[in-house]
Order: C-alpha cells, then structure tokens, then sequence
C-alpha cells in the first residue's frame, strides 16, 4: 500500500489558483489579461541576470505543425498543465523495455512531442513479483488506456487504466478462473503530471458489475472459444449471469459534484444475437456507473474510488443459481465466489442503436477461415457536457465520443451520442457519425483514427485553466482538439495526432444535435494552437572555451511552455551574413527541461543570427523568430575551463524555478561541429 504523503504540499495549488485570480480580477479593469500574462512571463524571466534577448526578437512567421505520424502513442489521454505551460499525453505504448508502463509525452503546442524518462508507473517484474516501487501486480498484462485528472483542490493527479487480472485473482472477480479477459480498472496517484504514478491501494478498484440477463453462451462453445451457437434458441440452452469485464476508464465531473466512471466491456462474454444476421456477434459497448467522491476529496489521496451504494449488490437480487454441474461446462476452471453483484448503465451499444458504420467486423470468421470472432468494438469513450441553445433556452446535454471497429482496422474512427436526461443516458448516437476516420487519399494517407480525449487550449483571458476545465464549456477564447491515435500506413504502429474539433453550441434549435460535433482531420500544414505563439527565445547567452563558443538557448512558448528543438519538426540555427546555416547540435542540460546547448567555432555578433525554425509538409524549414547573436558572444576568455558570461538563469519547470550555474552551464556544452 502506498506510504502517506503528507499534508504539506496539498493546499499549494489553490494558493497559487487564488493569487492568479486575484491578479486577475484587480487588472483586468486597467490592463488586457494578455498583457498580465506577458508581464508574468517576462518578470519570471527578467530577475535572474541572463542577457534579455526580447529587444532583438523579430517574429518572422506564423508557426504551423502537421500530423506526421513521428511519435508513438496508442489510446492517448491529453491533460493541459499551467503551472508548465505544456500538455501531457498519456499512452498505452511508448514505454516498452524500460521498466515502466505508460508512456509520458510533454508538449507546448500539442505537436512537437518529448518522451519523458521511463514512463508513468514503475513495472511490476515477472508473475505478480513486485520489484521495488513496483505497481499493478495484480495485472498479468494489457495495461491499456490511461486517464489523468488533476485536482486543483488537493494537488493530487488521478491516473486512471485497464489491466487483465493475474490469474489466481481471476476466479475473485469473474467467478471463473479460465474467464479469459477478466480486465479491471486501477488507480495511482502524483504530486506531478509527470509521476511517477503510485497505485493508492494494490488492487483494482471494487467495482464488480455483473449482467443477470446475459446468456453466457461461452459455457457451451468449444475450448477454442470462436465460434458461437448457430441459432439464438441453441444460445438459449446457456447458463444466465455474467460477470463484466472493463477497460478504458473515463471519469466526468457534473456540475451537480457527482462523479461517474465509464469503461468499456470489452467485447469478450457479450455475444449478442443479431436479428438481421441471424447469427451472434460478440460486442464491446461503453457502460457506466457514479462513484462516491470520498476519493477526489481526500487530501492524502489515499482512499480508493468506490460505487455509489446503491449500486453495491443492485444485480444479485435478479441473478439466477448456477447449474450444480457448472464445472462440467467449457471455460470455467475453478469456481470464485465474488463479494457482490453490482450495477452498471448501458450507455452506447449497437444493439440499442444500430449504425452501420460500426459493421466492419461482422464476418471476420469467415474472411480469416476461423481465425478472428465476428465482433463489433464500442470503447474509448469521453464524457462531456454543454448548455446548448434551443429555442430561447440553454439546455445541459451530455456528449459523449466513443470509437468503433478494430483499431488495427482501417475501418476504425469515432462518432458520438448525445443525451439531455442524464450523464448516464439513454444516448441518441448522430446521424453524421463516424465524424472521425481514415483518409487513405491523404497525402500521406491516415488509417486507424480513433480512440482519443478532448482538450482546450488555454484561454488568453484567463491566468489559470484547469486540467478539467473543457468539461463543461469551452474556455472564452480557446479552441478545442482531439487528440487521438493513427496511422500512416496500415501495417504501422499507432502514433499520436492532434485534430482540431468544435462544438457547435447556437444552432441546435435549427439543425438538431446531430452536428453538434465536428472533426477537421488532415495531413497538411495547421496554424499552431492558440496561445502557443509569440515563441521566443526564453534564454539567449554564451559559453566559451579555448577554442569554441557556445549559445546557451531555450525556446519558449506564450503561455512559458518549453520546445524540444532535438524534435524533428522544430529546430534552432545559426546563420552568419551570408545565410549560411552553422551548423550545432543542442545538447540537453541535464535536468533543465528546455535548456540546451548549442556549440560553434566562433560566432560573430552584429552579423550572425539566431533562428527559430519549423518544418512543413513539404519538407521546407520555415524561420519563425530570429535574434541577434548577443554582443557578448564576441568575448573570447582563453581558459581551458569553459565559462560563461550570465552567471545565473532562471526558468520555470514543472511550477518550480531551477537555476543554472556557469559551471553547470560550462559542463553542458560539448564539441562543436563547425561550419557548413
């Protein structure tokens, strides 16, 4: 069990939400917020003794990004972090062989991507042996579909995912040890959007939903557990009940103070009999359930997220006994006896609204000879609301995305559903779905789109956008992206992409909800997000040695976030009078995020320059912001140890400020390359 963390740190959020409110309200009537923020900005970076390159910027041009398909992550959860100025992607892949689950990317303008060290949770090491800090235990494997949600309260983030049980815990939750896909839902905790992530308690969450009306027709399959009974009187011969399994944990926050948790059954145990097929087809559908809020409220995070209790043992009044001779039916193995039979809400479900988009594996058995189930998938859903106008009134309605088909599929994309009676439904799917999916006459073509989470730029009139924030409305000035998982070729792995979305809140009344979301998927060149430019240069300064000079650099965006320039689609360069490029690779300084070290021969102020570049679709560096190299650049000091001439310098990472020493400084730099 995780060890207490204390009170300490846990009103230091709100201490600094309150102050930039404050900041907020007392200028707006005399300075435009945007100006707070630049001012803000500027006082962190002016008071450390740097030489201030502001002066000598020049924006030269509008920063695009494209989705190029160079960073990989699968069922990516996107949270916005001020205190950094950055975003966080949360994937199931990316930290593969490095002892940790989860991979962490950072950003500033959802596209140039950085992978953080490891990942979010340290892996636990072979059969439920944990290794020192080590985490989901319980789970032998698919650890699937993390979510991150920040509490501004406490300080504590909440990291949400799926993982299949052990299997000598299987018989506890699904009653049947040999219950193949028996996935639950865990949750760590962080101080940090960057963990590492420790679980609250080890073990998933007690959440036991079981479906009393379920024919569970895998009793009466073969050991190979494929092919379905042939007529739905056959499948009516099984034994009734079913445990469900989940993945894909979503968490909303009503404006009410009720929580609930939606996850998908995974299709596994949910044959369900297609009247117009005429045969059964195993179906994934996204349910849902309130928790209590003990949890989100505790200030040492160290109570784990429960059902309501009413929903505690809701199903069990109407399960049916178990057949005495159920161990001689297929598929089961030793017989568990878990502690209760729980409620749970069907949300979306082809059964209950049937598109025929979501049809794309329905004779899979048959296309591969035997190889794959027909199956259709309702999973990675994202639960939101709005007050959309009709008539003369606003009215809640609850929105909610989800993805369809295999996600190896080019056939995989997202559409959504929408409810004005409650976060738990019942959903009306739109008509216009899937407003989401593959562009193969792309250039480069798109496949596999799907499974991604909603975020909001931050606002230009506000100092403070909550991790949560785009839950409920969209933050005055911002604009709203999906980021989701595709692919460039079919054969690929999966990689990030960032789409631009709206919500359309005014025309309800006139076109209906249908088109109340929309999706703008493509390849070629986009405006960067809102609030990512200006992007200057944060640090500009030099460091010498005996026979080189380098430039001590960071690049930063307008809300103070960071750039990778080793990222390919970024880059910083050198250019002397002729427009020559020098060339210099950066060097990271070690443990200042940001900060980075670019090396020369020798560099002439007043004639050389310093670029910020981006890389477009056509493969062209187009120059963004330019800068003088500063006049102390010129200063040559001759000595073996390198030196610098900015002592110190400060910068915010993660909300805290770092300091970099001239020797720090001096042992970051490495040997030049020269010119081109």
């Amino acid at each position: 069990m995780r060890t207490s963390r204390g009170l300490s740190l846990s009103v230091l959020p709100l201490v600094v939400g309150l102050l930039t409110l404050l900041l907020s309200v007392g200028v707006q009537g005399i300075i435009p917020p945007q100006i707070v923020l630049q001012k803000r900005i500027a006082s962190q970076a002016g008071a450390v003794g740097f030489e201030q390159t502001q002066a000598q910027e020049q924006q030269v041009g509008n920063g695009t990004f494209y989705n190029g398909a160079m960073h990989p992550g699968a069922d990516p959860f996107t949270l916005w972090d001020e205190r950094s100025g950055s975003y966080y992607a949360y994937s199931t892949s990316g930290a593969e062989g490095s002892g940790y689950l989860f991979a962490i990317y950072k950003s500033p303008d959802l596209s140039t991507w950085t992978k953080m060290d490891g990942g979010a949770m340290k892996q636990c090491s072979g059969r439920g042996t944990p290794r020192e800090s080590g985490q989901a235990c319980w789970a032998q494997d698919w650890h699937w579909a993390p979510e991150v949600y920040h509490n501004n309260q406490t300080g504590w983030y909440f990291f949400f995912f799926a993982g299949r049980l052990q299997k000598d815990l299987t018989k506890h939750y699904f009653r049947y040890s040999k219950f193949e896909e028996g996935s639950k839902i865990g949750v760590a905790v962080s101080r940090e959007p960057y963990g590492p992530f420790e679980e609250i308690q080890h073990r998933p969450i007690q959440y036991f939903p079981f479906d009393p009306d379920y024919y569970d027709v895998n009793l009466i399959m073969d050991e190979e557990q494929l092919l379905p009974p042939k007529t739905q009187q056959e499948g009516r011969q099984a034994p009734m009940g079913t445990f469900i399994p989940m993945i894909d944990a979503n968490v909303f926050f009503d404006e009410d103070g009720k929580i609930y948790l939606y996850g998908s059954r995974n299709a596994y145990r949910n044959w369900v009999w297609d009247d117009q097929l005429s045969k059964y087809i195993e179906e994934s559908n996204v349910i849902g359930v309130q928790l209590t809020r003990d949890w989100w409220e505790d200030p040492n995070a160290e109570t784990m997220p429960e059902i309501i209790s009413r929903e505690k043992d809701k199903t069990a009044p109407d399960a049916p006994d178990l057949p005495r001779n159920i161990t001689s039916y297929n598929g089961t193995g030793e017989i568990g006896n878990p502690p209760r039979k729980d409620g749970f809400y069907t949300v979306i479900s082809y059964h209950a609204d049937p598109q025929s988009w979501e049809n794309a594996h329905v004779d899979d058995y048959q296309k591969t000879n035997g190889t794959n189930k027909d199956r259709r998938w309702s999973e990675g859903s994202t639960l939101i609301s709005r007050k959309l106008r009709a008539s003369n009134s606003s009215i809640t309605t609850y929105l909610i995305t989800y993805s369809a088909n295999n996600f190896q599929s080019p056939d995989y994309g997202v559409g959504f559903a929408y409810s004005h009676d409650s976060p738990l439904g019942p959903f009306r799917k739109s008509a216009k779905n899937p407003i989401l999916s593959s562009k193969p006459n792309f250039d480069p073509p798109i496949y596999s789109v799907g499974h991604g989470s909603i975020i909001a730029t931050p606002s230009p009139n506000t100092l403070w956008l909550g991790a949560q924030d785009v839950t409920h409305e969209t933050p005055s000035g911002s604009e709203l992206f999906y980021v989701h998982h595709g692919r460039n070729s079919t054969m690929s792995d999966r990689f990030l992409y960032t789409t631009r979305m709206k919500i359309d809140e005014e025309s309800a009344a006139e076109q209906g909800l249908d088109s109340t979301i929309s999706m703008s998927l493509t390849s070629q060149d986009q405006p960067l997000p809102l609030e990512v430019e200006p992007i200057t240069f944060g640090q500009l300064s030099c460091v010498f040695s005996e026979t080189r000079t380098s430039l001590l650099i960071s690049v930063t965006s307008h809300r103070n976030g960071t750039f990778d320039i080793r990222e390919g689609t970024n880059r910083v360069v050198v250019v002397d009078a002729d427009g020559r490029p020098l060339l210099g690779e950066p060097r990271p300084v070690k443990g200042k995020h940001g900060l980075f070290v670019l090396s020369y021969v020798k560099l002439k102020p007043g004639s050389d320059s310093v670029r910020y570049d981006r890389l477009n679709r056509a493969g062209e560096w187009k120059t963004v912001v330019t800068a003088e190299v500063p006049n102390t650049c010129a200063s040559s000091l001759g000595t073996n140890a390198m030196q610098t001439q900015s002592s110190t310098s400060t910068r915010s990472r993660e909300g805290q400020q770092w300091s970099v020493s001239a020797a720090e400084a001096a042992g970051a730099a490495h040997a030049a390359t020269g010119r081109a």
